[in-house]
This record gives structure tokens, C-alpha cells and sequence, in this order.
């Protein structure tokens, strides 16, 4: 049953993610990752931060952090971005974004648990 929840959140995640990677921008730097990391962090704290309040189910847990967290954040999606602009030696812009990336989405879990004290 585990696997139910799983798959169910993900299917929200991923229809998540490619509803903004919908958004009609265009650049090298590859923002729309960028943005849905952040995201995916910011919520992956919520739903942490929330549930060292509160009683919440493993099944919820299981569906919000594995399957909507998991299937809507893009780390493989951001490891070959980065790997592309090395490979086009864009070195500025892919040291820019990998950086930008891990900092901006610490900074998301960090917002996230912080904002889920104010959800009491």
C-alpha cells in the first residue's frame, strides 16, 4: 500500500513540475529548474517543519515528502543542465547555477521549516 501513496503523490508532483516547466522562458540559465528546486525545498521543509508539530500520518508523509516532493523536484533534471553547460563551456553560468541552486534550496528547507512554526 506504501507504493499507492508514493505513486500517487508523485503523479501530482510530476504533473507540478510540468505545469511550470510550461512557463514560456527562455534562457541558458536554466531558471525554471532553478525555480522548482526552490519550491521543491521550500515545501519539503513545510511538510517537515509541520510534522515535528504534529501528529501526521506515515501514508502522508509518504505521499507529501516521497511522492509529491520526489516527483516534483528535479535533481537529475539540474545535474544534467549543469553538466550541459559545462559541456558547452558555459563554466560561468554552470558554476552560477549549481551554486545558486544548492544555496537557494537550503535556504528553501531552511524558509520552509521556519514558515511551518507560523502554521500552528
Amino acid at each position: 500500500m506504501n507504493f499507492v501513496f508514493v505513486a500517487l503523490g508523485g503523479a501530482v508532483g510530476a504533473m507540478g513540475r510540468y505545469g511550470l516547466s510550461m512557463i514560456p522562458i527562455k534562457s541558458e540559465f536554466p531558471l525554471i529548474t532553478l525555480i522548482t528546486n526552490i519550491i521543491g525545498a521550500f515545501l519539503i521543509g513545510l511538510i517537515v517543519g509541520i510534522a515535528d508539530k504534529r501528529s501526521v500520518s506515515g501514508n502522508l508523509m509518504l505521499f507529501l515528502k516521497t511522492g509529491v516532493c520526489g516527483g516534483f523536484t528535479t535533481f537529475s533534471t539540474f545535474s544534467l543542465e549543469t553538466y550541459q553547460l559545462f559541456e558547452r563551456k558555459a563554466f560561468l553560468t554552470g558554476s552560477i547555477y549549481a551554486v545558486s541552486s544548492v544555496i537557494c534550496c537550503f535556504f528553501g528547507v531552511w524558509c520552509g521549516k521556519k514558515f511551518a512554526l507560523l502554521c500552528r
